[in-house]
């Protein structure tokens, strides 16, 4: 079992930037690809971004590519989703997840509560 915690939402500016932190506890932090989604009201749970377990491998969806940044430091157990130049349609709910399988994309197996990021014009 893994234990996510996210922090780090709030209210940002159109154009502005935020970074979202997600602290892993339980099992070795290393052992898990880890991803970042979101959900916006009226709207179904999205993939944002994920990340291989050493770093190296990440994944976005289109419509943050080249906007988003996923991180991690094994050392800490935290993974990071880096937020820049957002727009209104980046207001949602953002989730951190962590997959046992070595497969970026697809289902996660462990979720965090979720931590509300919100973009005003």
């Amino acid at each position: 079992q893994v234990q996510l915690v996210e922090s780090g939402g709030g209210l940002v500016q159109a154009g502005g930037s935020l970074r979202l932190s997600c602290a892993a506890s339980g099992r070795t932090f290393s052992n898990y690809v880890m991803g970042w989604f979101r959900q916006a009201p009226g709207k179904e749970r999205e993939f944002v971004a994920g990340i291989g377990r050493s770093g190296i491998s990440t994944y976005y969806a289109d419509s943050v590519k080249g906007r988003f940044t996923i991180s991690r430091d094994n050392a800490k157990n935290t993974v990071f989703l880096q937020l820049n130049r957002v727009n209104s349609e980046d207001t949602a709910v953002y989730y951190c997840a962590a997959n046992r399988q070595p497969v970026l994309t697809g289902t996660y197996d462990y979720w965090g509560q979720g931590t509300q990021v919100t973009v005003s014009s």
